[in-house]
């Protein structure tokens, strides 16, 4: 399905968006990848939910991508006798391993992991921040702490430790069960929560087995210091501001948010950025000025996508937040700044052939009166790099293999089309030429940019650009072999 911006969108379903009507709806508004949050919903839940969006693409003749969001550890504190207490600035709090229920001045938290990773000083957070503890003495099974900002403490809230890197696996025992759940069912992106380090993705990565691409969700100042090891063995990036802007003061995060989108655009990866970018339309039809601002200014970074959760998922407006989103990026797009934005931030490292064939691409392009490039593509990279380099032009992605092409769902600027294989180049720029006619991005009388790797169907050989007419005749007539 053709949209007219480049940004993607991606919504997140759930009890508001879980039937086909709706979900159709989001897609026909504009939502271009689905979240399947494993916080929420049983397993059948989730696979109903994926059965819709398939039935869904097949009836639309439209690639959508699912993404499958783990839902991480989750460290939180017990029970308390009452059910909650009031805890007061400067007041003494301790936190152990007794199972005992709670009260005024103590409450356990089931955690060993974390009582051999504190040190006095750090900082414990409750309930997102709203609640903040002290460390003053520590042990293998208790941290006493004082009360630094207090508020109702309740059962079961969580903790946030931001000073320390916490020994704690990314896969919880729920997450392991639900990876190899949504492998199996079909997902085409995984998304990983709490990434500290390097090894949680390429743990993860043996896991899924080439089944998904993986999805790095950045959450913690951890993931923050060693993002572009992070960066590197992942498939994609999600900027979780959430978690960021408790674990983080608040005014870190836009700049976070700024260096990480900029480092994923260099590196020819997607990235996402999530969390309540239209909040307040779980209740109204129309969101605020500032939110409206905030998405705005993900699309200015040149974010890939960019993320509705409880807007769409519990929301009672989620195809109106979808259309929201999709009407602000439109508008962003066409503003001249915006392009004056992203091409000012274009900073490649160009080191290989395929480097050098996409930016060529671009700059013929933006020369000449070139509607459309079009590019082969198997694993996505060809798309990929044509996408970083952020062309004026559409971007067409013509591939062979479904997965690929749900993939790139998520990528800016790219509309991928279903092709045949191949083995001839001429016949490659004559299904080119075919697939820009028909999806309206050129007429006869027009020209393309084509772009693929030869010998055909083998990954990373980008190595051909052919500028071409539309009109068949005339691309026998200049390559009759």
């Amino acid at each position: 399905m053709r949209r007219n911006r480049n940004v993607k969108i991606v919504a997140t379903l759930g009890p508001a968006s879980s039937d086909y009507d709706t979900i159709r709806a989001l897609h026909e508004a504009g939502a271009d990848v689905f979240r399947l949050n494993m916080s929420h919903g049983t397993q059948a839940d989730i696979a109903e939910r994926h059965r819709i969006i398939r039935q869904v693409e097949e009836d639309l003749d439209s690639p959508i991508a699912i993404l499958g969001d783990l839902q991480g550890p989750k460290l939180r504190v017990g029970v308390f006798a009452k059910g909650e207490e009031d805890l007061v600035a400067g007041a003494a709090f301790r936190l152990d391993l007794d199972e005992a229920e709670g009260n005024a001045t103590r409450v356990c938290l089931p955690h060993p992991e974390i009582f051999a990773a504190l040190e006095p000083g750090a900082n414990l957070l409750v309930n997102d921040g709203k609640i903040r503890l002290r460390v003053t003495a520590c042990g293998p099974e208790f941290a006493d702490c004082e009360v630094i900002a207090g508020g109702t403490i309740s059962n079961r809230k969580g903790v946030n430790v931001p000073d320390v890197v916490l020994p704690l696996a990314a896969l919880s025992e729920k997450d392991l069960s639900d990876l190899e759940f949504i492998c199996e069912l079909g997902v085409d992106w995984l998304a990983l929560s709490f990434v500290q380090r390097p090894e949680d993705v390429t743990e993860a990565r043996e896991l899924v087995r080439g089944r998904a691409a993986i999805m790095s969700k950045i959450e913690k100042p951890a993931g923050v210091k060693r993002f572009d090891e992070i960066l590197a063995v992942s498939d994609g990036i999600m900027v979780a501001r959430g978690d960021l802007g408790v674990e983080l003061p608040v005014q870190n995060v836009p700049p976070i948010q700024k260096r990480l989108i900029r480092r994923c655009r260099a590196a020819a990866k997607p990235v996402i950025v999530a969390t309540q970018m239209l909040e307040s339309m779980i209740d109204s039809p129309m969101p605020t000025r500032a939110e409206v601002s905030d998405v705005a200014t993900a699309i200015y970074e040149g974010s890939d996508a960019i993320m509705l959760s409880a807007e769409s998922a519990a929301g009672h407006y989620p195809v109106e937040a979808v259309r929201t989103m999709d009407n602000v990026a439109i508008e962003v797009e066409s503003d001249p700044t915006y392009r004056e934005v992203i091409e000012a931030s274009r900073r490649v490292n160009r080191q290989s052939v395929a480097d050098g064939i996409v930016a060529a691409a671009r700059e013929i392009a933006e020369t000449a009166d070139i509607k459309v490039i079009c590019c082969y593509t198997e694993s996505g990279t060809t798309a990929l790099l044509t996408a970083r380099e952020r062309p004026r032009v559409p971007i067409l992605a013509l591939t062979s293999l479904l997965g690929t092409a749900r993939r790139l769902a998520l990528t800016w600027g790219v509309t991928c089309v279903m092709t045949g294989e191949l083995t001839r180049f001429k016949m490659a720029v004559i299904n080119a030429a075919r697939a820009a006619r028909a999806h309206g991005y050129a007429t006869e009388s027009d020209q393309i940019v084509v772009t693929a790797g030869v010998p055909f169907n083998i990954p990373g050989t980008t190595n051909i650009l052919r500028v071409a007419p539309c009109q068949e005749s005339l691309i026998y007539a200049t390559d009759p072999g």
